[in-house]
Parts: structure tokens; C-alpha cells; sequence
């Protein structure tokens, strides 16, 4: 047995260092996005307790049961189970058992009945294949922000970005080479321990959809030198010093979207790097080679992106001489 007298009491200047210290990486084991929205989701909850005289913390499994009712079918079920998420989240971190938790039959009963009626299937948005974003990029006002948007546009299709990586990205993470452009993708959402790895972007065969020439005319047209690399241009046509928001992004697609004659609320930000996944999917680009460059570990979930390219394509009824 360990004998704690044989290890010398820590100063308490220290220990509230340690502790502090530990704070901090239990706050950094959550990307900051995901930790704004579980207190969101909480205070939520915590509102509606108050509201209906119920306690919060600890809260019953039927106040948790109650709460899904009420909210089934005004909520998207990707928000409710992002919200039951928060609630258990809240009682661990106060010491107390989730009542949250599908072992307690209140909660897992109304939780089935939701998802059997209102279904599971998440909306998803456009993709932007080829000749979407041949006819978007035709729509750019010869100016900086036309400059900007063209680079914007084609590195987050080619290199199929999420727009929250397209915004984090640095001019020191683009390198040029003879073959192109290597980006170093330092974090992502499927490394939040931030490995970060290498995504290679060939030259275009055209001019004017050539990705590595598009970012190097933004480049030269900016005269960025270091920090953030796309960022926001007031109406004046001045550049801030500071990154391009992920909303910022999704308005870009969709404002080009409409300027090419699309629904605007079909298409946003990922419908970048969804349309790059279906495109290579229907040139025939094997699998693995279009999960490099998205970055999925999974094939199942990369197919999910694949929304257009393999239903016709690779069909049974297309085989059978109809």
C-alpha cells in the first residue's frame, strides 16, 4: 500500500496552481464551439426547470422526460441529444449521476418515441460539384473581395475544408511547391489533439478554377505577409488584420450560390467540402484517395458526403437493360 507520509505536502500557492492548471485542460478537452453550446443548452434547461417549478441540479429523470416531451418535434433531435449531453455533462461535473442516462426507463422510453416519430436523418445542405462552382466563381466582382473569394472558394473545395479550418488557417501553413500547394491542417475536428496533418492541392487545369494560382493572386492582391489567411473586407475594400469568421464562409457560398440562379438556403459552408467528395466520387476517384483528403477515418461516414455521385452511377436498376 502506498504510504502517502513518505511524499512531502504540497505548498498551497502551488496546489492552486495545479488546480487552476487542471481546470484549464478540462475546459481544452472540448473544442470551445462544443463547450458554448452545452452552456447554452444548459441554461436552456435550467430556464425551463425554473419555469415549471422543478429542481435543475440534481434533476429527476422524469423533470429530463418531461423536458423531451415538451421539446420533441420543436427541436431537431440532434439538438436534443446535444442537450441531454449538456444536462448529464452538468451533473457529473457537480458530482451527482446523470439523469440523463438511458438506463433510467423515464428517459429512454420517451427518448425512442421521439426519434421513431420525428426520424434521426439530419438536413443536409447542398453540395457544390464542379459545374455549380464553374458558375458561382463566374459571378466574382473584379475587385479584392472577388480576389478573395475565388481563392476561398476553390482551396475549401479542393482541399475540402470545413469552414471552421478554412478560417483557422495561417499564411504559414501554405506551403507552394513545384506540384502545388501542401497546407498543414494544424487542428481539426476529428483531431482535437491537434496531430494535424498534410493536405496536398495539385494545379488546376484551367486558369480561372486553378486553386494554388487563385490563392497566390489573393496573396499578391492582399499583400498579406503572415498571420490569418482569409479574412473579412469591409464595403470600402480595406482588409481587417484579423480571420475570417465561420459564419463569414457560409455567406460566401451562399451569396455566390444565388448570384449563379441556386436556392441560397440550400448551400452553405460545407458545401464545399461535401462537393468535393461527391465530384471525386463520380469521376471514379477511389474511396481512399478522396478519404485523404477529407479526412475521414471512416468509409461509412465519408459515403454520407458522396450524396449525388454513386446513385445513378453505380445503381442496380442502371444494369438490368431497361
Amino acid at each position: 500500500m502506498l504510504n502517502l507520509e513518505l511524499f512531502p505536502r504540497p505548498e498551497p500557492a502551488l496546489l492552486e496552481i495545479a488546480t487552476d492548471r487542471a481546470r484549464e485542460y478540462i475546459h481544452s478537452a472540448k473544442a470551445p464551439s462544443t463547450v458554448r453550446a452545452y452552456r447554452s443548452d444548459w441554461r436552456h434547461f435550467v430556464g425551463w426547470c425554473t419555469a415549471h417549478r422543478l429542481a435543475s441540479l440534481p434533476a429527476a429523470p422524469e423533470t429530463v422526460s418531461l423536458y423531451l416531451a415538451e421539446f420533441g418535434g420543436l427541436l431537431k433531435v440532434a439538438t436534443l441529444q446535444r442537450r441531454l449531453a449538456a444536462i448529464a455533462k452538468a451533473h457529473q461535473a457537480a458530482g451527482h449521476e446523470s439523469p440523463a442516462s438511458m438506463k433510467n426507463a423515464a428517459v429512454s422510453e420517451v427518448w425512442k418515441g421521439i426519434k421513431r416519430t420525428h426520424g434521426t436523418a439530419q438536413e443536409c445542405k447542398a453540395a457544390v460539384l464542379t459545374k455549380d462552382l464553374r458558375a458561382m466563381l463566374r459571378t466574382l466582382p473584379e475587385n479584392l473581395l472577388g480576389v478573395r473569394d475565388r481563392a476561398l472558394l476553390l482551396i475549401g473545395f479542393a482541399g475540402a475544408f470545413r469552414r471552421s479550418e478554412l478560417v483557422a488557417l495561417q499564411l504559414e501553413d501554405c506551403e507552394f511547391t513545384t506540384d502545388g500547394l501542401v497546407i498543414t491542417l494544424r487542428r481539426s475536428k476529428t483531431d482535437q489533439d491537434g496531430e494535424g496533418r498534410k493536405i496536398g492541392i495539385p494545379y488546376g487545369s484551367n486558369l480561372d478554377t486553378c486553386p494554388v494560382r487563385s490563392l497566390r493572386a489573393y496573396l499578391e492582391a492582399s499583400t498579406i505577409t503572415t498571420g490569418p489567411l482569409f479574412r473579412p473586407i469591409n464595403r470600402h475594400g480595406r482588409m481587417g488584420a484579423h480571420g475570417l469568421s465561420a459564419y463569414g464562409v457560409a455567406l460566401v457560398v451562399k451569396r455566390y450560390a444565388v448570384a449563379a440562379g441556386f436556392d441560397g438556403s440550400k448551400y452553405a459552408g460545407h458545401s464545399l467540402r461535401a462537393g468535393l467528395a461527391t465530384s471525386a466520387a463520380a469521376a471514379g476517384v477511389s474511396e481512399r484517395a478522396i478519404m485523404d483528403q477529407t479526412g475521414h477515418k471512416s468509409a461509412a461516414m465519408m459515403r454520407r458526403y458522396i450524396r449525388e455521385g454513386s446513385l445513378c452511377r453505380e445503381n442496380a436498376a442502371a444494369g438490368v437493360g431497361l
